[in-house]
């Protein structure tokens, strides 16, 4: 009989001998998120109009605010015209990419099924049906594609990139190592670059770089919690985990952070970004984006978040209110008087 003494973590029989402690508990912060992700995953209340809701995946929205960077760098953002164009260029953006989950849940209902997560979402949970799923997410990828031609060819072209892109990763380039994440990270180029030219602006390389970098780093940060939070069962789950290692994955995240800060901190010194701008102020908001790196890192390797990062950068306030620091500081620095800056 084992004896389990009330101040140590150690077992002994009772002969006093020291028995090895069991491991196959799962650990208590993964324990902890796997909870709250349960609870987050659970489809909305009100019957089938929540699970239709819940279906789109609106918290996945955030990810299209990128439209606004063109917006607001370009210092339109007082332009009455250019606002309501960006917001346009939102909304389409949530509905096409609503329409990209539908599709691609109905391409992983099995392996949805069985994960431990993903099996609550309304598809895989049977909340709605498969035609259902279907019929409104081809609805949804026609509706946006005939806005954005109306509104701007431009837009209409990135968009329709985004769209090929996103269905081929759908249909089989998710199981690539490597171009899985890329696909990932060039969507959200693509919502940059959308914004830019929905607004008539061309957007800037080192900005689109910037971009690229952080999304890498993300990408493959969400990687790194699938194959620690799955485990044996990671490639059951997602093919490309397989080929992937944790050494191997954070090499590519220490790499993207360091391009990140590299890239964004040239933009802000770039000789066109200084004459747009009338100084080089933009260079005050570097430490903003060397915090976020930082903070993103750490809830990746110690927390053991990072599973949903749209959810991680609206529940973790530390990151959010550096958002929002750093939204402030650029639009002061393009829109205010550049008297209080000292330089």
């Amino acid at each position: 009989r084992l004896v389990r003494s009330p101040n140590s973590r150690s077992r002994k029989d009772q002969g006093g001998n020291t028995v090895a402690k069991p491991t196959a508990a799962i650990p208590r912060v993964v324990a902890r998120e796997k909870k709250m992700e349960t609870r987050e995953a659970a489809p909305l209340p009100f019957g089938k109009l929540g699970a239709l809701i819940g279906s789109l995946r609106p918290h996945q929205w955030v990810k299209n605010t990128l439209v606004f960077g063109g917006l607001i760098f370009s210092r339109s953002l007082s332009h009455s015209s250019a606002l309501r164009l960006s917001i346009v260029a939102f909304v389409l953006f949530c509905i096409a990419a609503s329409g990209v989950y539908l599709l691609n849940d109905l391409r992983d209902l099995r392996e949805d099924r069985i994960h431990p997560i993903k099996s609550r979402r309304s598809l895989a949970a049977g909340l709605i049906s498969p035609m259902t799923a279907l019929l409104l997410g081809l609805a949804l990828l026609v509706g946006s594609v005939t806005a954005s031609v109306i509104i701007s060819p431009a837009f209409a072209g990135v968009l329709g990139v985004y769209l090929v892109m996103n269905i081929s990763y759908s249909l089989g380039l998710k199981r690539v190592v490597i171009v899985d994440v890329m696909i990932i990270a060039f969507g959200f180029v693509l919502r940059a670059v959308a914004g830019a030219a929905v607004i008539g602006v061309k957007a800037s390389s080192w900005l689109i770089l910037c971009t690229l970098m952080l999304a890498l780093m993300v990408g493959f940060g969400k990687r790194r919690h699938e194959l620690t939070f799955l485990r044996a069962e990671a490639q059951n789950h997602r093919a490309s985990l397989e080929s992937y290692s944790l050494p191997f994955l954070d090499l590519m995240m220490a790499i993207c952070g360091g391009a990140a800060v590299v890239t964004y901190s040239l933009y802000t010194m770039a000789e066109d970004t200084v004459a747009r701008v009338g100084s080089s102020g933009l260079v005050l908001t570097v430490p903003y984006v060397v915090y976020g790196i930082f903070r993103y890192l750490f809830l990746i390797h110690l927390r053991k978040d990072g599973g949903d990062p749209s959810r991680l950068f609206v529940a973790d306030k530390p990151i959010l209110l550096n958002v929002v620091l750093w939204v402030t500081t650029v639009c002061l620095i393009l829109y205010g008087p550049t008297a209080w800056l000292p330089f």
